[in-house]
């Protein structure tokens, strides 16, 4: 960990400081609280019913309500941004993300990180940074998983790099990877919670779904969330030194777009209870205060769960979109490229009900 001057306060690691095989263990451990899980929907307006009902959550096999799982990524991925990203030029991409049990209020969750890529870019200004993330709770059980790689400033841009190492990584999460929540019971999935009849058997694959509804990004309730993650980059809260970048102002961080995508996404999913993987993801254009978000949804895959009983997944991408309706289903321009309304284009797989 470098530091800046006078010895104590940190300045972020930059691309030098990383090392194959480094292992980096993040400050600080969060125990979240159902004041944290009621936060997380005021600010996502999140409607899907076990994280919002101890009832419903109880009646479908669950001890309490689990917490909402991106609520719980983006703690464990605020973590690692003092440590891996807080000199990132971009975040780059995520894939092999597994969320491998629920989380609870009461829960305190802690993460740590394995560098298991670098190269250096061709102009030698920056570095790309694989790492391989694990958050887990108090007992020491791993809760989440994933690996996510990020473009970081050089602090010289004339010191050697390390010879390039891009891992291998998995397009898509194998379906024997999936991890079902321990315990689900599908006949007591009450459908009457959630509002929608639709479950697993009445989606197709090539299906798409324009979720409607949109949602108005305000400063300050961007500024909260990542807040609520403990999350320090500079560009979601720093007004002053955004103002001498190209944009001129703050940026949101990508994951509260994420959020809002799979919030608005219970129109016409709202019985996908839960993440079962984070496949890939592009955050394909910023995204400033002002900018409303709208999303749709194609279903990719839809996956049977051998020795589940009532539960199957489905592999959906949910694009979002900046102020523009869903209804054309806008992705990509005529040159193959994102168009430019594009904010994210989201490949993850959701456990559903089955019939």
């Amino acid at each position: 960990m470098t530091t800046a001057s006078g010895g104590k306060a940190s300045a972020g690691n930059f691309f030098e400081d990383f090392a194959l095989g480094q292992e980096i263990r993040h400050a600080t451990p969060r125990s979240l609280t159902a004041g944290d899980a009621a936060l997380y929907i005021g600010l996502t307006g999140s409607r899907f019913p076990l994280p919002c009902s101890v009832v419903a959550a109880r009646a479908a096999g669950y001890s309490d309500s689990p917490l909402d799982d991106l609520l719980v990524f983006h703690t464990v991925f605020g973590k690692t941004v003092a440590d891996i990203s807080l000199n990132a030029v971009a975040n780059l991409g995520y894939a092999e993300g597994r969320f491998l049990a629920p989380a609870h209020a009461g829960d305190t969750l802690s993460a740590s990180s394995t560098v298991i890529g670098l190269r250096e870019t061709s102009n030698s200004k920056a570095g790309v940074v694989w790492v391989r993330t694990t958050g887990r709770n108090q007992r020491g059980e791993a809760v989440l998983e994933y690996v996510r790689w990020v473009m970081v400033r050089k602090r010289d841009e004339a010191s050697a790099a390390p010879p390039a190492v891009i891992p291998d990584l998995t397009p898509v999460v194998a379906s024997d990877s999936l991890v079902p929540p321990a315990g689900f019971d599908a006949r007591g999935y009450d459908r009457t919670a959630s509002g929608s009849d639709h479950l697993w058997d009445d989606y197709a694959p090539g299906e798409r779904i324009d979720h409607g509804e949109g949602a108005t990004i305000e400063e300050a309730e961007h500024m909260l969330a990542t807040r609520l993650y403990q999350n320090n980059a500079k560009p979601h809260f720093d007004l002053h030194a955004a103002q001498a970048t190209r944009f001129g102002r703050r940026l949101v961080y990508g994951g509260h777009v994420i959020s809002l995508a799979r919030a608005l996404s219970f129109n016409g999913l709202a019985n996908a209870f839960a993440i079962g993987a984070i496949n890939a993801g592009t955050h394909a254009n910023p995204v400033f205060a002002g900018d409303t978000i709208y999303a749709w949804s194609e279903v990719m895959e839809r996956i049977e769960l051998p020795g589940h009983a009532g539960l199957g997944a489905l592999r959906l991408r949910t694009v979002a979109l900046k102020d523009r309706p869903a209804a054309e289903f806008t992705h990509r321009d005529a040159e193959g490229k994102h168009d430019a309304a594009v904010v994210l284009d989201l490949d993850y797989t959701v456990f559903m009900p089955r019939r």
